[in-house]
């Protein structure tokens, strides 16, 4: 290949002219297929007369090129995409380690490594079996230069085995490596070797690489070497140093941003990092799963030697940094506080820890939450970004606030008994002196995050309301509008806990004082004080009669605020309007809609707008993801559109207009591709057809473009169109048996999940439900479409090893067939010579006691059987002449089992009408830690559910390392990988036999059938054993004594 024209063309990809860049790029393309171009790649790489632009260009190219498409599996093509060659392939492995060493460009070097990774995870070690050798001579090297690449090429290769569970590589790559690396990074900071030395950039490099290799192999297990004495002493010591060290300050940035980038911090970042994964996974024996107790001596040995040293180191930190003496990055100042957060609950650290707790509370925490000069400058500056900013915080992995908050709520519900009425004390003392308003901001922050445990302490909760009238209550009046602000966060979290008022008056000012905000001058404190107003509404009668009146200045309050904004806590704030007002709003309900929809509409536009082009794929610069923030806005949006549509499932009229309103932006969406909304759009769509009961035709369009969409772009979001797709079928009906273009889509739908190989057995699930859909709302309009619905069935019934579910689902579909026209289904059957093993399987499942507990699926076997009954026997083959008393024992047993089934049901439903009221009463905090040694381990919900996960790691492996079993097996221990979730009844779901009574359609059946068939009946019944002829007479006579007629015809 010429390697100037290459070179020249890679130069294109960078021209200024779109026109002249897209078509470089589409040259690039038809190059990448030619054998050689990958190779040609790494010579222009290397070339040190190229623009330093085209060889980072190419460096891009190569890298995602070798991501995608390095190893494709020949059984699973992927379209425009050709696998790298055999020789490409071996140029790569003989060039990449010389050009790592020789690039000069830190920039390139990223990209090689990315490189490598991807030959790294396809080839070594059975491929490349010389890597880790060549890798050791590197890392033995004199060269600075080959002992950065070797680390590179170590921190590759743990990189590209970290997330495999069945990893035999790294453990014999650790022992024959990591010696070596901790003598390097011992050395580099003892005597750093010529021509290094304590200034040299390279220093905190390598030691960065150093600990980021030995944090990469914990993602899963801690080697048997790492576990050894002779292993973790000196790799603790050079964490301890590198955490300790002082550095220079004019070897760092002034800039602080600059100086958190540094290498020095980033080493630093990795050593703390590392030994807060050591303790956290490993070394921690009362918080250690059941399932790793492998680890148990690695881990008493090291709380009992490194935890302590830690802790003290931590300590010491903390103390400089707080006196000033030192600057910790902010990414430090988390990974101290997440480790001193760890220490919490277990006995021996908590001993360490405890001591200290109020003086990290007061000269740290309680700083860090204070009102400070960068909160001033987001105030004054972007009110909108404090707000996002003082929400995003508190999860935010780079924020100390994060884990200064979390460990402070960690003290108080795990430490209850000795942290908690300290803490409060240190509030109430700051509170009741003359401190400054940005310190008072920092204790009514604190307030703010421990009113959980406020509202469930016993001692604490009846004086929160005397707290909140001396403390609070003249805050809303503070001359600061960030105290007004916090003011309004205590009482709404406050609110939450269901505080009780014993003066009614006090919650009247305490409401007043709120709504007088909702007019504040300062953008913050207005959406402060209509969160507040929210909670206060969702608590208490009194306030929820006193906001009617000014309902709808409230929402317009919010629409402003939201269109100003674009934050999501202020759809939560409309949803909760929108549920507790729907009368008032009801009026106005087209009208915010309306306006809610012109939001949502501007926020998908500015998503889609921010979308990189989809023909990008090649594209010479690593795309990123813009428009998050407004894609959130408008699923929020859309989810405040959904609570009102659903809120007036009793208005058909307004819920017909609404509709007219909505179809317009969910169109749009669907249109233009939005796909992190279609989920959103789906759900009104499903909201508004199924309260409607019927499909208008603003909403066929929605069809069209989702048959569209499902065969395109949107391939995998089935189970996001299942309920809307049923919703059409199931009240559209009419229009279907106009429509045999909507008929052919729907029956496309179906036979495309169950036979694309991008799908997995969800989507064929849902495929399955869509089938049966139409089987029992189309009768007698799918008579050319019934053949190839049965044969897709028998492909997946006679099939490879399927899930519990989908057995059941693809067998129900075969059961509406023969449902739908008993005797074309078992031709069809008959013709394929699968009638045998279709009743086999049937029978199969009914016979069993767990395979078809829900009500659907009895009902619908149970009818299926009664249409057997009723068709004529000169159409029936001789397969099911034969079985005639099994048939009739199977639908009694079904109609036995019926009544317990429909009851689950009922159950089910009052369950989870229970379980949505007990929602609105959960805020995800634990009870406080008030029983028992105040001292002792603390195992609590956090522990547990890290129990669990372990323990479901455990059962996923063993599960993927057993063979498959088959379709046909029944054996209920080899099948307990399913959900439960499979066997409860779908809630929600309608069906057009819900109200057919199957004990009066097998009345008529079973007449029918001694009526048409009298030889065959005898057959059927005199077979029946004593338990079954009583049951049989039992049917028979609820049958006669019922008053439904109700038969499905």
């Amino acid at each position: 290949m010429d390697i100037q024209a290459l070179s020249n063309l890679f130069s294109t990809t960078l021209s200024p002219d779109p026109n002249v860049r897209k078509a470089a790029e589409l040259e690039v393309r038809r190059a990448g297929r030619q054998e050689g171009m990958l190779a040609a790649l790494l010579q222009i790489i290397g070339s040190d007369g190229v623009d330093p632009a085209t060889r980072q260009a190419c460096a891009v190219y190569l890298k995602n090129r070798l991501k995608r498409s390095y190893f494709l599996d020949p059984k699973s093509p992927v379209s425009d995409q050709v696998p790298v060659l055999p020789s490409d392939r071996q140029a790569i492995k003989s060039n990449i380690i010389p050009l790592l060493i020789n690039s000069p460009s830190r920039l390139i070097k990223v990209q090689l490594s990315n490189s490598l990774r991807s030959v790294i995870s396809n080839d070594f070690p059975n491929h490349w079996p010389g890597l880790l050798d060549a890798t050791k001579r590197l890392l033995n090297s004199h060269e600075i230069r080959e002992v950065e690449t070797g680390l590179i090429v170590l921190l590759e290769i743990t990189k590209a085995f970290r997330y495999r569970q069945m990893d035999n590589v790294t453990p014999e790559v650790i022992e024959q490596t990591f010696p070596t690396i901790v003598h390097i990074g011992t050395k580099l900071l003892e005597s750093p070797p010529p021509p290094l030395n304590a200034q040299s950039p390279e220093l905190p490099l390598l030691l960065h690489l150093i600990c980021k290799i030995y944090k990469t192999t914990l993602v899963n297990n801690l080697s048997k070497h790492q576990q050894s004495h002779s292993s973790i002493v000196p790799w603790g010591q050079l964490f301890f140093n590198i955490v300790n060290i002082q550095v220079a300050p004019e070897l760092l940035p002034q800039d602080e941003t600059e100086r958190e980038r540094s290498e020095w911090w980033k080493a630093k970042k990795w050593a703390y990092s590392t030994l807060g994964r050591l303790f956290h996974r490993f070394g921690s024996p009362s918080q250690l799963p059941s399932v790793m107790k492998e680890y148990m001596p690695f881990a008493e040995h090291f709380v009992s030697v490194f935890a302590p040293e830690i802790i003290k180191t931590y300590l010491r930190q903390i103390d400089l940094y707080a006196s000033g003496q030192v600057w910790l990055s902010r990414k430090c100042q988390y990974l101290i506080f997440q480790f001193l957060n760890e220490c919490v609950k277990p006995k021996s650290t908590w001993a360490l820890l405890k001591d200290h707790f109020e003086r990290l509370i007061s000269t740290y925490v309680f700083p860090q939450l204070c009102f400070n000069e960068t909160k001033r400058l987001a105030w004054e500056e972007d009110p909108i970004d404090f707000v996002r900013t003082s929400l995003e915080e508190l999860e935010d992995y780079n924020s100390p606030i994060s884990s200064t908050s979390t460990f402070m709520m960690s003290l108080a519900r795990s430490r209850t008994k000795t942290t908690f009425l300290p803490m409060l004390s240190f509030i109430n003392s700051v509170l009741a002196g003359n401190a400054l308003p940005q310190q008072r901001f920092g204790v009514l922050s604190m307030t703010s995050l421990l009113a959980p445990c406020m509202a469930r302490h016993p001692s604490v909760r009846p004086e929160l309301e005397s707290f909140l009238m001396n403390q609070v209550l003249h805050e809303f009046n503070a001359p600061e509008g960030y105290i007004r602000y916090i003011a309004c966060q205590v009482l709404c979290n406050v609110s939450k806990f269901e505080v009780e008022w014993s003066n009614e008056n006090n919650l009247s000012q305490h409401f007043h004082a709120v709504v007088k905000l909702l007019d504040d001058p300062e953008l913050p404190v207005r959406i402060s004080a209509i969160e507040a107003l929210t909670a206060l509404i969702q608590r208490h009668a009194s306030v929820k009669v006193a906001v009617k009146p000014m309902v709808g200045k409230v929402v317009q309050d919010i629409l402003k605020l939201s269109d100003e904004t674009d934050l999501e806590l202020l759809n939560d704030v409309m949803e909760t309007m929108v549920k507790h007002y729907t009368a008032e709003l009801l009026p106005v309900a087209a009208q915010l809609t309306a306006r809610l929809c012109e939001l949502y509409m501007r926020l998908v536009k500015d998503t889609i707008a921010s979308q990189p082009d989809d023909d990008d794929d090649d594209a010479v610069f690593d795309g990123q993801d813009p428009g998050d923030d407004k894609s959130y806005a408008a699923m929020g949006m859309a989810k405040t559109i959904l609570t009102i549509v659903s809120s007036l499932d009793s208005s058909p009229d307004i819920l017909a207009q609404l509709q007219e309103i909505i179809a317009p932006s969910i169109i749009y969406t669907l249109e233009n591709v939005a796909l992190d909304l279609l989920t959103n759009a789906y759900d009104l769509v499903d909201s508004l057809t199924f309260n409607l009961r019927r499909i208008a035709p603003c909403m066929w369009p929605i069809f069209e473009i989702s048959y569209k969409l499902f065969k395109s772009d949107a391939i995998d979001f089935l189970e996001e169109m299942l309920p809307s797709l049923d919703n059409y079928i199931s009240f559209g009906k009419d229009v279907f048996i106009q429509r045999p273009d909507y008929r052919a889509m729907a029956v496309d739908v179906y036979t495309t999940a169950m036979t694309s190989e991008h799908l997995g057995e969800n989507d064929r699930v849902s495929g399955s439900k869509i089938a049966e859909a139409l089987l029992l709302n189309l009768r007698g309009h799918l008579d050319d479409a019934l053949p190839g619905i049965i044969s897709t069935a028998l492909k997946c019934m006679q099939g490879g090893p399927v899930t519990r579910y989908l057995r059941i689902a693809n067998l129900n579909v075969l059961v509406n067939g023969v449902l739908y026209n008993p005797a074309a289904t078992l031709q069809i059957l008959e013709a394929q010579g699968a009638t045998r093993k279709f009743f086999e399987a049937w029978f199969n499942v009914i016979s069993s006691e767990t395979s078809l507990p829900r009500v659907h699926a009895k009902k619908l076997s149970i009818l299926a059987i009664c249409a057997l009954f009723e068709t004529d026997p000169t159409t029936l083959p001789h397969t099911i002449q034969e079985g005639w008393s099994g048939i009739m024992a199977g639908v009694l047993k079904l109609l036995r089992e019926l009544p317990a089934a429909m009851e689950a049901r009922k159950a089910l439903f009052d369950r989870h009408a229970k379980d949505e009221e007990d929602e609105e009463d959960e805020y995800g905090i634990d009870d406080l830690n008030l029983e028992g040694d105040a001292d002792a381990d603390v195992w609590d919900a956090d522990s547990e559910y890290l129990e669990f996960l372990a323990k479901e790691g455990v059962r996923l492996r063993e599960r993927n390392d057993q063979p498959a079993t088959g379709y046909e097996d029944d054996d209920e221990e080899e099948e307990d990988d399913d959900d439960d979730d499979w066997a409860e009844d779908e809630l929600g779901y309608i069906s057009p036999i819900d109200n057919v009574d199957a004990y009066v359609s097998f009345k008529a059946a079973v007449e029918a059938f001694q009526m048409k068939n009298a030889s065959a009946y005898a057959a059927a019944t005199s077979g029946l054993n004593v338990e079954m002829q009583t049951v049989m007479m039992e049917v028979m006579a609820r049958a006669h004594n019922t008053n439904s007629q109700v038969q499905f015809k």
